[in-house]
């Protein structure tokens, strides 16, 4: 009768565990969707984008993004070649 028991507390235990399984991933959804209501809900026509677009901002942003993104693939590109000679090295 005792092993009965345990079995049985065993069971319950598995039980919660599913159940607080799922009321995580219901909560992590709800949690994206709303997060994706408040992004739809700020106002589109701030007038930012016109501003940097009529001084000529967006083009100084967009160069820096450009360099930076220049920047960290060189640099992979160089250490991928230093990792291939050290191995051949080897």
């Amino acid at each position: 009768m005792d092993y009965h028991i345990e079995d049985s507390l065993e069971f319950t235990e598995r039980k919660k565990d599913n159940i607080m399984i799922k009321w995580k991933k219901i909560i992590s959804l709800l949690l994206l969707l709303s997060l994706s209501i408040i992004t739809n809900a700020q106002d589109k026509n701030n007038g930012t984008d016109n501003l940097m677009r009529s001084n000529g901002r967006i083009y100084v942003v967009v160069a820096v993004i450009l360099v930076i993104l220049i920047g960290l693939i060189l640099y992979i590109v160089r250490l991928d070649r230093k990792i291939s000679k050290l191995e051949k090295q080897q």
